[in-house]
């Protein structure tokens, strides 16, 4: 029994050797701020819905290590930007610039919601019409009308 314990001890102080080791930050904090700062407003662009900061992509660690490389140059915020967009393309921005190449993707979900409501409201404005009471001819009335006293007799 002491053996089972003996074992069991040392499978549950030993987990630490099998972690991976965390990603070394910057050295300098600055240098870390502006590449959280700018990553954050980055796709990560194997993940697509994560930003290149909280990405635990390959490439994006990649990206990460690239850009504090750039920062460490003296490159400004929009050098870094306008490097990453010359090499990925609009798509690696959450923000991409509005100009002729983007404005489908600007415009299109307005535009989905504006055809969605109207077709809606004509939906439902044929719905309302199809629902529409008929009218009695007095012909029809006069039988509703002898039935209803055959029921009561």
């Amino acid at each position: 029994m002491k053996y089972l314990y003996a074992l069991v001890l040392v499978l549950l102080t030993s987990g630490g050797a099998w972690s991976k080791q965390a990603t070394l930050l910057a050295d300098d904090p600055v240098v870390e701020q502006r590449l959280i700062a700018i990553s954050e407003e980055m796709r990560c662009l194997v993940c697509q819905n994560e930003s290149l900061a909280g990405s635990r992509a390959d490439l994006a660690m990649d990206l990460r290590r690239e850009l504090r490389e750039l920062i460490k140059q003296g490159k400004t915020d929009e050098q870094i930007k306008e490097f990453m967009v010359s090499r990925y393309g609009d798509f690696v921005l959450y923000r991409p610039p509005v100009k002729p190449t983007t404005w489908l993707l600007w415009a299109g979900p307005f535009g989905l919601m504006v055809i969605g409501v109207f077709a809606l409201f004509r939906y439902l404005r044929r719905r309302s019409a199809a629902m529409a009471p008929e009218v009695l001819t007095d012909e029809e009335r006069q039988r509703v009308a002898a039935l209803l006293q055959e029921g009561e007799k």
